[in-house]
């Protein structure tokens, strides 16, 4: 079993504060760090684009939009992030084919292993 092998920095981008909370606790557990926890999409964004970390997990739908452009923006500085979401990863655009997704709800065992692949 693949364990990640360092406390991290970890971007959450969740717009349900109770699962933001708990993801978080999630986090913690395993021994990362929160570089920062955002709930919409322009600071979300923002964080992406300027915030110190290793790797990000983002929820798909923020209040009816999606975290696309915080992935993509993600990607560009190849920043590992993966989707945990109750959708399906049909709803994926082209260029984020292929992402991580960890499909909700999800144990503390399957955040730990995505993360570990997401940052493989």
């Amino acid at each position: 079993m693949s364990d990640i092998p360092a406390r991290r920095r970890i971007l959450v981008v969740e717009d349900e504060a109770l699962v933001a909370m708990q993801l978080e606790d999630m986090l913690a557990e395993l021994g990362h760090e929160i570089a920062a926890s955002c709930a919409r999409l322009d600071e979300a964004v923002a964080a992406a684009r300027t915030i110190a970390c290793d790797a990000a997990v983002l929820d798909i739908n923020l209040s009816g939009q999606t975290s696309f452009p915080v992935a993509l923006t993600l990607k560009d500085r190849g920043v590992p992030f993966l989707f945990a979401t109750g959708y399906g990863t049909s709803i994926l655009p082209p260029e984020l084919a292929g992402s991580q997704v960890l499909h909700k709800p999800y144990s503390l065992d399957e955040l730990r292993l995505a993360l570990s692949s997401a940052l493989a």
